[in-house]
């Protein structure tokens, strides 16, 4: 037994009763009738607060602790209930009021005992799971507490979000750029409903995610309590795997499964936390892993379909290598396929940065975000390979040319339009089975002096871009001139939505950089939290150590998550987001004059984010003229931790 001051002696007033906290154990300490009491703080009905409540007169004359959350009495001196409640009263602790103060006597710690909780936590980071976003709340204490034990044994980092929006998205660049799984976590009801986007971002784009939603209670599951939605139906639709966590469930094997189906599947899983199950003990439940419960990756391609394939590749002489998404772990073998040819390689935008803009093979984005170099050899190639592309309309991959694709997803193939040559396959697999069989002789012509010489007018058009200027900000061309040269060769970059995403595609210029962005859902606000993710595994993973992270914005996007400024300050994240501020959805005004609409209600009406971002405990620094680009660029870069560089751009020169 242990004395611990809780007060001192004039601190609270007759007939009051507030909340102490000794260690970890919450009492209710009351005065009432010039004595003191500490009892249990957790009323037995639902937990709620009794150093938040009242001292009531009773209609028998007797005076009643009351629980401010539904008015359940108790003794203010012994903690004993009037009856007609479940519970025979509350557990009381001794009380000395001393010269210096009121002290009261409690046990030492009592030993934690591990909860189902606990093995989940320790279940996920036996899966790999390394980062948790989140934010801490009412329904998700006990998971929380799990989650924390798992954080101090160094098994596990934590991000507290300010916007649960941001905690999906951040989980959804953490998996698009490593290819793991990252956690996301929430309290019930409006927490868990603000995942959502950030959810279908990763789903769409096959990001694991594993998402874990506290719940109510389940004495108050159904009726309609408060923050009570049906989170089994709100999810169903964004998730591959989810489930609700019982008292009887198997609770290791359910973690499993959810992280089983957020790798294997790449799509996002989904656990349901009812806050009573959070706690519940373990008894003698084990965490588990993944070995023996993953098989190889790897398919080969039918040996007839991938002979044909080949053949049809070395008669053609002006073949088209197409690069999506799907092919970012196959380049090497790309890359190999592509010089033996002699050939262009296009990338979808989606695919941005898989293969240098300085390889003599490379030919630049193909589509709305592209450059003129690519839409030219669509026209002219005789045959397009299409490794790890969805067809979108977006990129605009011509139907009517004989078309190889190979995908190691059945659905995927001919899923808009017939193919010539489908073939099911892992697609470095495909490609070195090609490679190991390949011919003598082929009939592809060397396009490689077409290539360079296609590159040396887009360059030039580019550079006399740079200078225009109409008095209204600087030119988008300007701003990805200047990063282009600024940033890191091997840097990652977050970009989000919207006209500064087009010209991102169009005018910048990638070496090893890592390009992350929402590809099919194209939701606008992804870059900041996406970077955040992002640079937690830059911290996470041996293969990203040392990465400069940069996130590249417009105002509009910029706005959905701007209070992540402090959430990167609180963690210290090197994270540089560039900012093209003008004032406006450019995108979206522009969508207006071509369909003859009048522009209405896309202007913005904006703080000086540079001074924002300095508010916040950030780097930030402001640009008005294309002069000023270099310095501020590079000012940013060097800064050890959070820089926002806001740029006044023309909404007119994108």
């Amino acid at each position: 037994m242990n004395w611990h001051k809780v007060a001192e002696r004039n601190e609270l007033p007759e007939r009051r009763v507030k909340t102490v906290t000794i260690e970890t154990k919450s009492l209710a300490l009351v005065h009432y009738d010039g004595q003191y009491s500490a009892m249990d703080n957790r009323c037995p009905h639902q937990g709620g607060p009794l150093g938040e409540g009242s001292i009531e007169d009773g209609i028998d004359g007797q005076c009643w602790l009351r629980c401010p959350w539904h008015g359940w009495d108790f003794d203010p001196l012994t903690g004993k209930s009037p009856g007609g409640h479940e519970d025979s009263g509350q557990e009381l602790f001794p009380v000395e009021v001393r010269d210096d103060g009121v002290y009261v006597n409690l046990e030492t710690e009592v030993a934690h005992v591990t909860t189902v909780t606990d093995i989940m936590a320790e279940t996920m980071v036996n899966w790999g799971v390394k980062r948790v976003f989140g934010m801490v709340g009412h329904s998700n204490l006990g998971l929380a507490d799990a989650l924390r034990r798992q954080t101090v044994a160094g098994n596990l980092a934590y991000i507290g979000i300010r916007h649960e929006g941001a905690a999906s998205f951040a989980c959804s660049g953490y998996a698009k750029l490593s290819g793991k799984p990252a956690a996301c976590l929430t309290i019930a009801g409006p927490g868990a409903t603000n995942l959502m986007t950030g959810l279908w971002d990763a789903k769409v784009d096959r990001a694991p995610v594993l998402a874990l939603t506290g719940q109510v209670q389940t004495q108050v599951f159904g009726p309609g309590a408060f923050q009570d939605i049906d989170l089994h139906s709100a999810f169903e639709a964004v998730t591959r795997f989810s489930q609700p966590v019982l008292s009887n469930s198997n609770h290791a094997e359910l973690m499993s499964l959810a992280c089983k189906n957020a790798i294997v599947e790449r799509d996002v899983a989904h656990l349901i936390f009812p806050d009573d199950v959070q706690t519940q003990p373990a008894g003698d439940a084990i965490a588990l892993g993944p070995e023996g419960r993953l098989g190889t990756f790897e398919i080969a391609p039918p040996v007839e379909a991938s002979d044909a394939a080949l053949a049809a590749i070395t008669s053609a002489s002006k073949p088209l290598i197409v690069v999506g998404y799907g092919a970012r772990e196959a380049m090497t073998s790309i890359i190999s396929l592509a010089e033996r040819l002699k050939a262009p390689v296009v990338t979808t935008f989606k695919a941005k940065g898989q293969i240098s803009d300085h390889h003599p093979n490379a030919a630049g984005v193909l589509g709305r975000s592209g450059t003129p170099i690519a839409s030219w050899f669509m026209n002219e190639c005789d045959l397009i390979i299409a490794l790890g592309s969805s067809f979108s309309n977006h990129t605009g991959i011509e139907k009517k040319k004989p078309i190889i694709q190979v995908d190691f997803e059945p659905m995927q193939l001919g899923k808009f339009h017939p193919v010539d040559f489908p073939v099911l396959g892992e697609i470095g697999r495909t490609v070195n089975l090609w490679l190991q069989q390949w011919p003598q002789i082929t009939a592809a012509e060397d396009q490689l002096p077409e290539l360079a010489t296609r590159w040396a007018a887009w360059r030039e058009e580019k550079r006399s871009r740079e200078s225009d200027d109409l008095g209204q900000g600087v030119s988008s061309a300007a701003v990805f001139a200047a990063l282009t040269k600024a940033v890191p060769a091997n840097a990652v970059i977050a970009v989000d939505v919207g006209n500064n995403t087009y010209s991102f595609g169009r005018y910048f210029e990638c070496q090893d950089q890592r390009v992350l962005m929402s590809g099919y859902l194209g939701s606008i606000g992804f870059s900041l939290p996406a970077a955040m993710g992002a640079w937690c595994a830059t911290q996470d993973l041996e293969e990203f150590a040392g990465r400069k992270v940069i996130s590249v914005s417009g105002d509009g996007g910029f706005g959905q998550y701007l209070a992540e400024v402090t959430t990167l300050v609180k963690y210290n994240m090197d994270v540089t987001h560039v900012l093209l501020h003008n004032g406006e959805l450019g995108k979206i005004s522009k969508e207006q004059r071509a369909g003859e609409w009048d522009v209405w209600e896309t202007d913005l009406h904006n703080p000086n984010f540079a001074e924002y971002a300095t508010l916040c405990g950030a780097l930030g620094i402001r640009v008005t003229a294309a002069a000023e680009l270099s310095d501020a660029l590079d000012r940013a870069l060097a800064h050890d931790g959070p820089a926002l560089v806001e740029i006044l751009t023309d909404a007119e020169l994108i």
